[in-house]
């Protein structure tokens, strides 16, 4: 996680001499999770939080890296499936006119909790560990307003199981707000 950190800020910090702008902020919004291929499991809702870095290279192409926090999962009847990861999307962004942009790129995940279990009719408890890290693929929208403000949407679709030995994969769509220092 460190490394992946250190590696995003020399990332950024290099292409400073060739970049229009520097973007640095915070964001907060809502996340719609759902995991895929799980039969009896309805959507959970939960937020993320977390800062933003982004260099804009031209008037057209950015690259934008976040680190937050994500609770993700699943709700169903006999027991739990909440998530909760330290992501890093890094997504790069085209605008398409003035703020509005389309973002694509991969997420990297790391779990910080989880708290997996179903409980059957006669009392026992079953219960499993997600695996430690998540990869993902996310497209989405974005709009970034001159004041500072931007808001985004984006969908993730899991690469990488949520459970060993299970097809299960994390599906999440996400609203955020934030602003920019910079």
């Amino acid at each position: 996680m460190k490394k992946l950190i250190v590696a995003l800020t020399a990332l950024i910090m290099s292409t400073t001499a060739f970049a229009q702008g520097i973007d640095l902020g915070i964001k907060a919004g809502a996340n719609f999770a759902k995991i895929s291929d799980v039969s009896d499991l309805s959507s959970k809702t939960g937020f993320q939080a977390g800062v933003f870095a982004g260099v804009k290279f031209t008037e057209k192409v950015a690259i934008q890296a976040d680190l937050l926090y994500s609770q993700q999962g699943a709700e169903f009847d006999y027991g739990k499936f909440d998530l909760n990861y330290v992501n890093v999307p890094i997504v790069l962004k085209y605008y398409l006119v003035q703020g509005l942009n389309v973002q694509v790129g991969p997420q990297f995940g790391f779990i910080l909790d989880d708290e997996i279990y179903e409980e059957s009719i006669g009392g026992v408890r079953f219960e499993e560990n997600a695996e430690k890290s998540d990869v993902s693929g996310i497209v989405g929208a974005g709009y970034d307003f001159p004041f500072g403000v931007r808001v985004d949407a984006r969908y993730n679709f899991g690469f990488t199981d949520v459970l060993e030995n299970n097809d299960s994969k994390n599906n999440v769509f996400s609203i955020a707000l934030g602003y920019s220092f910079l």
